[in-house]
Parts: structure tokens; C-alpha cells; sequence
């Protein structure tokens, strides 16, 4: 059976960390660096590199199932103190959005090591990511070998021919309980993640200036989106398609009258990390399935 360029890097991941596994010698090992991931996108990486075994506590966003046995040392999305040094770290990977300041000063003050890693919300910014947290855990040759996997993976994504017409794509975070209805704009990373698939970002496309702009009926009419995305616990969180298509100026679209919704894993979705080449691959042809939808 031909493997698929488009599961390359996960491939490639595997071979990582058996590579890592296999290395007896490792100075990390031996120094008993135990790490904590504060980012879905971190944790991805580090894993992705072959230290999956040295994570010792995580976020509450990150979802990998790698990690899900991982204990979260977040309250909600704040870093709790107590619980991340009760794991007894000696490395923090951390990104701008990590906080609140006084968890990480008094982390810091401790004498454990606290290192920023930029945030990625752009499929651009993924290998420049592997590479800061391989310089970080001192193997660089790491990052390099998934490097040369993940662009190949989206060099021949992007060069495919089976989306005939670019769809117009709205993603839309939503959270019911909490009434928070967001339509993404320029910056919000499923904007890049449409556009890899194949799509236009429907939000970016009548000028949004923000990553995420309270929903109107205007706005989603303006968009005219053929096509809606959204988290799979968004979309939970308004009891399914019937309930988001309740949302005013949802049956309007496009999307809405063709009953056209896509899901993504929300820290997939957000992970910007090797797994991304696939959700991508996976959305484009999820793209091709809706756009077969009619009106009803």
C-alpha cells in the first residue's frame, strides 16, 4: 500500500520518538529534566520532538491524547501555581498569552527555569516554533528532519487541484452556556488553516480588522459564507447543527441554508503543531463533501 505524502509527518513523529526512546545517552535523561507544557501547541511540539516522556504537567488546552493522563496545573486557563510546582518541574515552556504574571514570578522565584516560546497562529509559524523549543531541549537536528516533512506535506497540499472553487469559509467560535458568539478574522489561526485548506476566510475577506469580532446578523450576511466551521465542543455547546443554525442571521448564509458546518478538535484546531498538515488535508476534502450540499 502507497503511504500518503499527507501522513508524512505523523510518520515522522513516530520515528522521532522512537529514535528518542532508543537513546539511553540522552543528557536530558540524565539531568532528569522534567518539563510542563503551557500550551496545546507546546505540548505538540515537545512530543512531536521525542521528550513526551519528560512532560510532567500540562494545560488544559492541550488535548493530545499523548498527554491525557498528564495532570493540568491550569485553573480554567490560568496557570495555577500550587499544582505546577507540585509536579516538581524544572522547565516551563510557556508562551505570550501564559499568565497571570504573578503565577509565573512566583514559578520563577522557585529557581525553575521559565522559557518563552512565540505563540503560532499562522501554518508559517509552526517550523519556526519546533525549531525555538528544539533549541530550547538542545536538539535542534530534531526539528530540522520534521521540518523537511511538514513543508514537503503542505508543498503538495497546496500545489493539489481537487477543490475546483474556493469556498467561502466563516469560522465561528461559539460557546452557548457563556454567550460568546465570535465570527474570525485576520489572526485568529483558523483564518490561516482555511486559506492552507484551500478556502477564503470569509471573515478576512469583507475586512475584519481583529482575530475575533462579536457575531451580528449583518456581519454573517456580509460574509456570505458557503460553508461554516466551528470547535466540536462549539458546536456541542449549541446542542448541534439545529441549534447553531438557530443563531441569528445563521440561516441567511450560504452555509446555513445548505446546512454546510465543519468541525475541527479544538486543540487541533489551535495547536498549530506536525498534526496541522493533516487537519488541513482533512478539512480540504471536507470542503469538497459540503460544497455537494444543496439548499434545502
Amino acid at each position: 500500500m502507497k503511504t500518503s505524502r499527507l501522513s508524512r509527518s505523523a510518520i515522522a513523529v513516530v520515528m522521532l520518538v522512537g529514535v528518542a526512546a532508543c537513546s539511553s545517552s540522552s543528557d536530558d535523561s540524565e539531568n532528569g529534566v522534567r518539563i510542563v507544557t503551557m500550551t496545546a501547541g507546546l505540548t505538540e511540539a515537545v512530543f512531536a520532538l521525542g521528550f513526551g516522556d519528560q512532560v510532567v504537567g500540562r494545560d488544559l488546552s492541550s488535548t493530545l491524547a499523548d498527554a491525557a493522563d498528564l495532570p493540568i496545573v491550569t485553573t480554567t486557563h490560568d496557570v495555577n501555581a500550587e499544582a505546577l510546582l507540585a509536579v516538581r518541574p524544572t522547565l516551563v515552556l510557556v508562551d505570550e498569552d501564559t499568565g497571570p504574571d504573578e503565577a509565573l514570578d512566583q514559578i520563577r522565584a522557585t529557581g525553575v527555569r521559565v522559557e518563552m516560546v512565540e505563540n503560532a497562529t499562522r501554518v508559517d509559524e509552526i517550523v519556526p516554533r519546533l525549531e525555538r523549543v528544539a533549541e530550547i531541549l538542545g536538539a535542534p537536528e530534531r526539528a530540522e528532519r520534521l521540518a523537511e516533512v511538514i513543508d514537503t506535506d503542505f508543498a503538495e497540499l497546496l500545489g493539489g487541484d481537487d477543490l475546483p472553487v474556493a469556498p467561502r469559509v466563516a469560522f465561528l467560535y461559539v460557546r452557548g452556556p457563556a454567550g460568546v458568539y465570535l465570527l474570525g478574522g485576520p489572526g485568529s489561526g483558523p483564518d490561516s488553516i482555511i486559506t492552507a485548506a484551500g478556502g477564503i476566510d470569509a471573515g478576512t475577506d469583507i475586512g475584519l480588522d481583529l482575530p475575533f469580532t462579536p457575531l451580528t446578523p449583518e456581519a454573517l450576511v456580509e460574509a456570505a459564507p458557503d460553508i461554516l466551521l466551528v470547535t466540536t465542543t462549539g458546536l456541542d455547546s449549541v446542542d448541534g447543527i439545529d441549534g447553531l443554525l438557530e443563531l441569528t442571521g445563521v440561516q441567511q448564509t450560504p452555509a446555513g441554508k445548505a446546512r454546510r458546518i465543519m468541525t475541527a478538535e479544538d486543540g487541533l484546531l489551535f495547536s498549530f503543531g506536525p498534526r496541522t498538515p493533516d487537519l488541513v488535508a482533512g478539512l480540504r476534502a471536507e470542503m469538497i463533501v459540503q460544497m455537494e450540499k444543496v439548499a434545502q
